[in-house]
This record gives structure tokens, C-alpha cells and sequence, in this order.
């Protein structure tokens, strides 16, 4: 019986056949949920993080990039870029918000993204970018190839969603937005991350298994 085993959604997943250009994108949550779902990063399904607070819904697809870190790389330059002291990355997957036309009802999916910006935030000092992008073949958002071309009412959405989703009413946010940065900046922070990626993973034993595997 051939047996094949479901790959890990972090680990087992490549960043995309041309990455930073397209990328695959692992979407946890979509507009219409109201439970915070995020990856378990030991056992690679998804799990219920908390209830969304309040109204909070987030506007776009969300998730992150397979094989990606935020962690030395991506702080430098977040420090370099917004001229403020930058302890770390957040230590987890790059994240992406995908936008599209199309209704999609549920995450636990991957699709293909075409970053066109990002914005970077700042959570107690970590650094925890935000990939703009929009799914590949969409036929309303693949006019946008930058994050100039949004709306800029699109992108205060993003931002206060971002800013304001961990927090109760009144409470002072822990979140900071920095700046808001085009394609090719986008593109920089992504192979940041792929480079954090293989600074601490490229050579783990669970990387070394699954090659093995592939290869037998």
C-alpha cells in the first residue's frame, strides 16, 4: 500500500516556483471567520487560536509564506528601514495577505500570490512584516502591481485591522505601523525571510527527513 503523508504546511510547502515574485501562500483565516485559526508549528494543522474580539474581522486572505522566518535578517532591515531600535523577528512564518475577487470560504488552503507591497510592523519591538499581494489569475485585482496602485482607504483597512485585532477597548495598542513599502521592498523582505528560514532550518533533521523521504 502506498502510504503518502500529508506535507507540513511551514516546512513541507516551497515557497513558490519564482518566489519573491510568485509565491504560494498557506491561508489560515478569510473574512468570514470569526475564530483566529494559525498553523501549529509542531504538528502542521491548524488550530483554533482565540475568537476574533469584538467586530474584527480581517479584510483579506491571510496566512503566510511556506519556508520563510522572520527573525536576524528580516530585523536589520526593519531597523535600517524605519530608524527605529528593532530587538528580533517575531519568530514566526512571513505573513501575507492575499487580496481577491473571488469568495474564498475557508483557509487550510494554498494558492499562488504576486506581492506588489507590505507594511511593516512593529509588535513590542519584534519585527512582524505584513505581505501585500493578490492571488495570481485574479481578473480585478492583477491590474494592481504595486501597493500605489490601492486605494488608499484599501490600505488604512489592512492597518487598523492590524493595529487594533489583539486589543479591548480603550487599550493601549502594542502594535505600531512604520511604514508602508512598494513591490520591490516587498520582494527584499521575502528573501530576507527565506534567508532566516535556511539560517535556522535549512539544515534541521526534520528538513533532512523529509528530503530523504521525497527522494526514496
Amino acid at each position: 500500500m502506498n502510504i503518502q503523508q500529508k506535507a507540513h504546511p511551514w516546512h513541507g510547502i516551497s515557497s513558490g516556483d519564482n518566489p519573491p515574485v510568485i509565491v504560494t501562500a498557506f491561508i489560515e483565516i478569510v473574512p468570514s471567520d470569526t475564530v483566529k485559526y494559525e498553523i501549529d508549528k509542531i504538528s502542521g494543522y491548524l488550530k483554533i487560536d482565540r475568537p476574533q474580539k469584538f467586530s474584527n474581522t480581517v479584510p483579506t486572505l491571510y496566512g503566510f509564506i511556506p519556508q520563510t522566518y522572520c527573525a536576524e535578517e528580516v530585523a536589520e532591515f526593519a531597523e535600517l528601514k524605519s530608524g527605529k531600535q528593532v530587538a528580533k523577528g517575531d519568530g514566526d512564518p512571513l505573513d501575507i495577505c492575499v487580496l481577491s475577487e473571488r469568495t474564498v470560504t475557508h483557509g487550510n488552503i494554498i494558492l499562488q500570490a504576486i506581492p506588489i507591497g507590505g507594511f511593516r510592523l512593529l509588535d513590542k519591538g519584534e519585527a512582524d512584516d505584513k505581505i501585500i499581494a493578490v492571488m495570481k489569475g485574479d481578473e480585478f485585482y492583477r491590474q494592481w502591481s504595486d501597493v500605489s496602485d490601492c486605494p488608499e482607504s484599501y490600505i488604512n483597512r489592512l492597518k487598523h485591522y492590524f493595529l487594533t485585532y489583539k486589543n479591548l477597548p480603550g487599550e493601549h495598542s502594542s502594535c505600531e505601523i512604520t511604514n508602508v513599502y512598494g513591490r520591490e521592498e516587498a520582494h527584499e523582505v521575502i528573501r530576507r525571510s527565506m534567508q532566516d528560514y535556511q539560517n535556522h532550518y535549512g539544515c534541521s533533521p526534520w528538513i533532512k527527513r523529509r528530503s530523504s523521504d521525497s527522494v526514496a
